[in-house]
């Protein structure tokens, strides 16, 4: 899976993308064809405490999965949107097993 990560109007420093490189690897437990992921870190102005936005999509054979969190850091807003992609990947999982 490629992960493709990007930061608007600041630099994500090296330890943050690894962080969310082992995050959004870890979703590949839940689904095996995830073709690629993209997760886009955003400040929200203006400066207050929940301005940190993380937005993940991902894309699975035909259909596309996407999450999006405002939090303190952008670790825990990665971390939340990576638990709701887990949730979404398993009800697609399940609705695939269905057909």
């Amino acid at each position: 899976m490629e992960i493709r990560i990007q930061s608007i109007h600041f630099d994500a420093t090296v330890a943050l993308e690894k962080f969310i490189q082992k995050k959004v690897a870890k979703l590949e437990q839940f689904y095996d064809d995830i073709l690629e992921a993209e997760v886009i870190l955003k400040v929200i102005k203006p400066e207050t405490v929940l301005n940190k936005e993380a937005l993940v999509k991902i894309k699975v054979s035909g259909n596309e999965l996407f999450a999006s969190k405002i939090s303190d850091t952008f670790e825990e807003s990665v971390d939340v949107s990576v638990e709701a992609l887990q949730k979404q990947l398993l009800k697609f999982k399940e609705k695939n097993r269905a057909k």
